[in-house]
This record gives structure tokens, C-alpha cells and sequence, in this order.
């Protein structure tokens, strides 16, 4: 009992400083182990629908400027201006006509450079051969503008629609060549060794070991080949046609219309923000194996 009510009255450390002390008794002690807490340097859990903070706070910052005046309404529209001039653009069927345009070119210039990207990328990666005659030329053609080549292909392909998806596709291809062939090449040596020690097939050996090792560094070029498809999208479209988002937004440029700009901007950043996303959930569930940051 007193020592109990002298443990109470006792300042606060004493108690712990008492317990720590080894026993005056002779009898042999065990030092107890000291847990010492572990510094999380990791990022933390993942937050849902994080990547729509930043978009969201870019709006009500544009609500706000415009509500209290300090954004000049013929410099930016309002949010709402653009959206009501988005809804009369669609009742009047001109903006769907020219976003289904816009999405079928982006479409068929993304897959032909998807797949010349991915065999190209494959011929070169895996043969010394391919990658003699396909490496050089592509660095080349990376080095040159390839909204440059637009007079050489109206040239070639005519001024319709065919140049248009060709220039996408070279776009495109370029990004996702690079990443995967860095990939590739960039398997490192000894799980080729442990190919060897296990006596896989050459298919084998592609299958198990390097289209694995290999598919972050392609969604990587993929993620910027669906970003570049849109941008070129934006310019050629402003070359002879006579529809799409670019061409609405470079008709609406001669007669001022600033609101119809900013929607077509919007749309892009849509798509862009849209396509991105389906990628980066096709990544994860492709990868689901990986352990990594974002998981």
C-alpha cells in the first residue's frame, strides 16, 4: 500500500526511471529490447479520385476571378459561359459531329503508331540485327520536327485526310518506341544467366522473363503517345477541314469567339485527362504484380 501511494505521488519519470533500474537482489536479469518506432518514408495510402483535386481547385479559382471581376470576361469567358455555349453547340448537332470526328482520327492515327511503335520497338530490342538497320533511323526521325513534315506529306498523301492520321501516327510511335526499346534493352544480364540455368526456349525466355520486365517502360510510352495523338490533333486539324474540334476552334478564332476556344480546349483536356486515366488503370491491373509507390 505505501509503496503504491508513494509510486502516485512520485513526479512523473520517477516511476519509470525506478523500473528501469536493475533489481538490488543478486539474481541475474534479462535486458529488456527497446522498440524503436520506424519512420514510414513511403507516401501513404492513396487517395481516391486524388487527380481531380488539382482540376477542381483550377475552376473555382476561374468561378472566382470571374465573380468578383479581376478576370476580364473577353479574355476568359466564365465557366458558365462555356458551358452554356458548349449546350448550344450540341442542341445544334454542330459539336457532336465535329468531337466524333476529332475522336475517329485520334483513333486511327493512335493504333497505327501503337503497333509500329511495339514492332518496331520488339525487332529492335530483341536482334542485334534490327536494331543496326531500325535504331539509327528512328533516333533520326525523333530528332526531326514532326509537325515539319507537314508540307512534305500534303505533298505525298494529298491535303486530306490521310496526312492528317499519318502525322499522328508518327507521333505516337516515337514515344512508345523509345520507352519500350529502353526496356528491352535495359533487362538486366543476369536474369538472362537465369534463363540460361533453367534452360528456357528462346520463346520461353521472351515470354516469362522479358514481356515482363518490359511493360513498365511501355505504359510509360504509352501514356505519352495517347497525350501526343491529342496534341498534334489540335494543329492539323487546322489545315483543310472542314470539321473536328480544331477546326471549330479556328473558325470561332476569326469571328472572336472566345468562349468557343476555350470549349474546345476544355474537350481536349477532357479526352486527354480521360485517356490517361484508362491507361494508368490498365497499368496497375496489368502490373498488379509490382510492388511500387503508386500501389
Amino acid at each position: 500500500m505505501t509503496d503504491t501511494v508513494s509510486e502516485q505521488l512520485a513526479p512523473p519519470g520517477t516511476a519509470d526511471a525506478v523500473a528501469a533500474d536493475p533489481p538490488t537482489t543478486g539474481a541475474p536479469t534479462t535486458a529488456t529490447p527497446v522498440r524503436r518506432r520506424v519512420r514510414r518514408l513511403a507516401p501513404g495510402k492513396r487517395l481516391p479520385y486524388a487527380r481531380l483535386l488539382g482540376p477542381a481547385l483550377l475552376l473555382v479559382i476561374w468561378s472566382v476571378a470571374n465573380v468578383t471581376g479581376s478576370l476580364d470576361p473577353r479574355t476568359l469567358p466564365a465557366p458558365w459561359t462555356v458551358v452554356r455555349t458548349g449546350a448550344h453547340l450540341w442542341s445544334s448537332g454542330t459539336l457532336g459531329t465535329d468531337i466524333t470526328e476529332s475522336l475517329w482520327r485520334a483513333a486511327q492515327g493512335f493504333a497505327i503508331g501503337l503497333t509500329a511503335g511495339v514492332v518496331l520497338a520488339l525487332l529492335a530490342g530483341l536482334s542485334r540485327i534490327g536494331e543496326a538497320v531500325i535504331d539509327g533511323t528512328v533516333q533520326i526521325n525523333r530528332s526531326v520536327p514532326t509537325l515539319g513534315l507537314i508540307p512534305l506529306f500534303i505533298l505525298w498523301l494529298g491535303i486530306g485526310e490521310t496526312f492528317k492520321v499519318a502525322i499522328i501516327a508518327i507521333v505516337v510511335y516515337i514515344p512508345i518506341y523509345l520507352n519500350l526499346y529502353s526496356a528491352l534493352s535495359g533487362i538486366d544480364h543476369r536474369f538472362v544467366e537465369l534463363g540460361e540455368v533453367l534452360r528456357l526456349s528462346r520463346w520461353q525466355f521472351i515470354r516469362q522473363i522479358v514481356i515482363p520486365g518490359a511493360l513498365p517502360g511501355f505504359f510509360v510510352g504509352l501514356r505519352l503517345g495517347v497525350t501526343g495523338s491529342w496534341l498534334s490533333l489540335v494543329v492539323l486539324e487546322q489545315i483543310n477541314a472542314t470539321n473536328g474540334l480544331g477546326y471549330m476552334m479556328f473558325q470561332a478564332q476569326n469571328y472572336g469567339q472566345t468562349d468557343v476556344i476555350v470549349l474546345g480546349l476544355l474537350i481536349y483536356g477532357v479526352f486527354g485527362f480521360a485517356s490517361d486515366s484508362v491507361v494508368r488503370i490498365l497499368e496497375r491491373r496489368v502490373l498488379s504484380w509490382r510492388r511500387s509507390l503508386n500501389t
